[in-house]
Parts: C-alpha cells; structure tokens; sequence
C-alpha cells in the first residue's frame, strides 16, 4: 500500500482561506493522474484540486462545505490499489417478483368491497377474518358492520399499516414563499468590499456625455479587416481602456491611492474590467495598459470573458489594478453611480449607447450619445482633476484618431 496526501494548493497572501465545494469523486472511486477531485472556492476564484497520482480514493478528510487553508489534508489515495468492482446486485428484487404469484395464491378468497374495507379498517379487521355473505364469499358492508374484532393480535394489519413509513406530506404555502440561501464566499467578499468603500472613501461622481458616432464609423470602416488581420471582434472597450489611459497619464492623480495618510502614485496603469461571471462581479486586470494597442486590450478582454464563463480565471489575473471601468451599458443601463474598488481611487462607469436629439451648430440633430460616470474618492482627488480626467476620456473617444497619436 502506498499513500498519497491531497493537499490544498497554495494559495495567495491577499487568501486567507477557502471553501470546499463537493467532492467529485467518491470514496474507493479510481481517479486518474491530474484528475480534478474537487473545487475551493476563495474569495477571489475557485481553484481546481488535481490528483497527485492514479490510484484510488481511500480517505476523504475534508467534506464537502469545510473551510480550508493552504497546505491542509483534504484527502488521501492509494497508488497501488484497485477501484472495489461493483457488487452484485441484491436478488431482493428477483426474490420479491417470484414471491409475487405465490402470494396472489395464498390471498384469501373473500374480498370486501370499498365501504365494507372502509368499516374493516376503522375497526382493524383483517377482510379475511371475516365471512362473507356476498356472492363468491364478498364481505360486504352488512357483514362489516356485524364483525367484532377478535381477541389477540388482530390488530396485527393495523400494526402493519402503521409500521409502513409515512410519506412526506407538502406543505401548501400559497404564493408568498420564501428561501434563505447563505452567501456564497465570493459574495460575501463583495458585500465586504463594497461596504467598505462607501465607509472609507468620500466618493463623488462626475458626469459626461460622449457621442459614440466617431467610433461607430470607424469600427463599420475597420471592423471586418480588424477581425481578420488580428483575430478578435473591434469593440468598444478598447477606445474607452487607451481613452482611459490617455486621462490618467495626463492627471496621475486619478491613476493614485490612498495608503494611511501617503498617496501612492503608481508608475504603471493597471486597468481592472468589471465581468460578470456565474458566480458574481470579478474584476481581471490589464496590466501596463497604457502599453498596449487596441487589438492586445480587445484580446485579453475576450480572454477574460471566455475565463470568467469557464471560471478559470486565477488569483493572478485579479490581483492589483490602479483603475477600473464598469460596462453596465451591455445590460441597458442608462445612468448609474459606480462604487469604487479599493485601494483605488476612481472608477469609470460606461452606459447604453441612445440615440438623441442634440444641438449643433444651431441645428438639432440626431446622435449616439453615451453617458459616462467616473466616481472619484475627493480625499485626494478634487473636482478640477476629475472633471477635466472625464472631459480628457471624451475627447478621445469623440475623435479617436487622438488615441492613435497621443494627443
């Protein structure tokens, strides 16, 4: 016999602890070599447990719901042994089916009719025990009524019926129901997360509007050659990272954080998308940004769409990030007020693209406008640099050609 320990894998210093979820493979189970045995759930992702070796599942230490920390034995398994093959099948049900006719046979001749067997149970009488004077022996509700119980164990079927197991009753609770579902450890950290950005940070928002029809040209003039020369669709996102970029290399403030009484200035900009994924809001980073061109920044955030779906993404991808873009314009919103994500101290909010009346020139005319929101902690960062931040992302986005050349 030769014993292996599953071990939980390391995890990251900003994780303390984890959740295990259900074990996917069951004691005495054979398991292959890299095989996932069972997921934890952190409060930034969930990890996939590989098996260490083939071998057989023979201890389970940790069940499933149990917190657990980097290191610590959640199970064990045994190289040299042989998954158990499946038992044989009981003959109860063989033994039962053969027994069926015998027991048609023996049942006693006399029947009872419904309102007959209905008196015969109340008064626990066997129809059996009782003599018929129906045709072919029937008992019928006369003879019921005339039937005494017998002295012993004639209870006997009463005692039978009550021995049967009760089946589970549902209960009607009309249309008002309720479920308490705890939270699962993901959402628990955004609920913490978020409450105490709203008690740490003085957020105020700042609004703009920005006519999306520059960027709708370009990317009906580009899109197609976009796709085919670099492989992933020309979105949105992009403009709005490098219009994003261009802001917070003009006014590092908004690219800042707040750490005890410092401001910590970042050299690099670290932009954190905002993903829905199953299991609630995560935020991957793009790292250096800045650096980047608008076919890198549309891949990666197709990559972490694709990891978010799958719920692959890995604490590496999360960590960090010097300034975020929330996008709740993909599920209609029209206007919203973004919390920021600490340490950091701003957030852009982008929202649905609307067709409106506006005035050029004298003239109304009609225009995509998009409503933009950025959040802002005002401890350090005041009106001027955020307004004049917004105003930087809206001129880029209205004339893009500015993102190409810096200006």
């Amino acid at each position: 016999m030769s014993i292996i320990e599953v071990q939980v894998p390391q995890l990251s210093e900003s994780v303390a602890e984890g959740t295990l979820a259900s074990w996917k493979k069951k004691i005495g189970e054979a398991v292959a070599r890299d095989e996932i045995l069972i997921d934890i759930e952190t409060d930034k992702v969930v990890l996939e447990v590989p098996s260490p070796a083939a071998g057989v599942l023979v201890e389970i230490v940790k069940g499933d719901g149990e917190t657990v920390v980097s290191g610590e034995l959640i199970a064990r398994i045994d190289t040299e042994a042989k998954a158990a093959a499946a038992a044989p099948a009981p003959e109860a049900p063989k033994a039962a089916a053969a027994a069926a006719p015998v027991a048609a046979a023996a049942a006693p001749a006399g029947t009872a009719s419904p309102s007959a067997r209905k008196i015969l149970d109340e008064k626990g009488i066997a129809a059996a025990d009782v003599a018929g004077s129906g045709r072919g022996g029937r008992v019928t509700k006369e003879d019921a009524v005339a039937a005494a119980p017998k002295a012993g164990p004639v209870a006997a079927p009463a005692a039978a019926k009550a021995a049967m197991p009760t089946p589970p009753v549902a209960v009607a609770l009309g249309d008002r129901t309720e479920q308490r579902v705890p939270m699962s450890r993901l959402r628990a950290r955004i609920a913490e997360r978020l409450l105490q950005s709203q008690s740490t940070n003085a957020i105020l928002t700042t609004f703009n509007e920005v006519n999306m029809g520059p960027m709708m040209a370009l990317r009906k003039q580009y899109g197609e050659k976009f796709e085919k020369a670099h492989g992933v669709r020309l979105g949105f996102m992009g403009f709005f990272v490098k219009a994003a970029c261009a802001a917070l290399q003009k006014f590092p403030i908004l690219n800042a954080s707040v750490d005890g009484n410092d401001i910590v200035y970042h050299g690099f900009i670290d932009i954190g998308i905002a993903v829905g994924s199953p299991r609630g809001l995560v935020v991957p980073i793009i790292r250096n940004a800045d650096q980047m061109s608008i076919a890198e920044i549309e891949k990666k955030i197709a990559e972490f769409g694709s990891k978010a779906k799958d719920g692959k993404l890995t604490i590496e991808d999360l960590t960090g990030g010097t300034f975020s873009i929330s996008n709740g314009g993909i599920f209609g919103s029209m206007m919203s007020t973004p919390i920021i994500n600490p340490p950091q101290s701003a957030i852009l909010g982008i929202h649905a693209t609307k067709d409106r009346a506006m005035v050029e020139n004298g003239q109304v005319v009609v225009r995509p406008m998009n409503y933009l929101a950025m959040s802002y902690d005002h401890r350090i960062i005041d009106g001027r640099e955020a307004v004049l931040g917004l105003v930087t992302m809206k001129e880029a986005l209205e004339d893009p050609s500015r993102l190409l050349l810096g200006v």
